[in-house]
C-alpha cells in the first residue's frame, strides 16, 4: 500500500488526497511523503512485524514439534503428560534458551501448533465398548448434579 501510496505522492497528490484514496489518516501518508524525500522508495519498505525477535529459530521450532511428539517418556519422564514447566525444560536443555515467562512459552506453542491439552490419538488401550456405557449411564447423571 506505501508502495502504491508513492506513487500518487510522487504525482503530486496532497496528503490529503492520498489518504482518502488509501483510508488511511493524513499523519501515515505525512510519514511516507518523509520517507520518500529522505531515503527513497526503499524507505518505504516493510521492516517486517513489530515487537521482540522469537527465541527459537523456524528449524528450532520444527525440532521442537518432533521432539514433543515423541512423548515425555523419551525425555526420562516416567507418565505421557506434557507441561509447560516440562517443555520449558527441555527446550532450555537442548537449546539454551530460557523462557522467562510461561505465557510466552504458551504463546509460542500455540503458533507452532503443539497442543499438550488435546492428544492426537487415542490411547490403544482404550475400550470404546466402556467407554460408551460410562457416557451414557454414568455421565447423565453426572451433568444433572446441580
Amino acid at each position: 500500500m506505501r508502495m502504491a501510496a508513492a506513487e500518487f505522492i510522487a504525482a503530486g497528490e496532497t496528503d490529503e488526497q492520498v489518504a482518502r484514496r488509501f483510508r488511511v489518516t493524513k499523519m501515515s501518508v505525512n510519514r511516507w511523503r518523509h520517507a520518500l524525500q529522505t531515503g527513497g522508495p526503499g524507505a518505504l519498505v516493510s521492516r517486517g512485524a513489530a515487537g521482540t525477535k522469537p527465541l527459537l529459530t523456524l528449524d528450532q521450532q520444527q525440532e521442537l514439534m518432533a521432539l514433543i511428539e515423541v512423548g515425555p517418556a523419551a525425555h526420562g519422564y516416567l507418565d505421557q503428560r506434557w507441561t509447560l514447566a516440562r517443555i520449558a525444560e527441555l527446550i532450555r536443555v537442548r537449546f539454551g534458551v530460557r523462557f522467562h515467562s510461561s505465557g510466552a512459552l504458551h504463546e509460542m506453542l500455540t503458533r507452532i501448533g503443539a497442543s499438550w491439552q488435546v492428544p492426537t490419538r487415542r490411547a490403544a488401550e482404550r475400550n470404546e465398548q466402556a467407554f460408551a456405557t460410562w457416557r451414557e449411564e454414568t455421565w447423565p447423571s453426572i451433568k444433572a448434579r446441580p
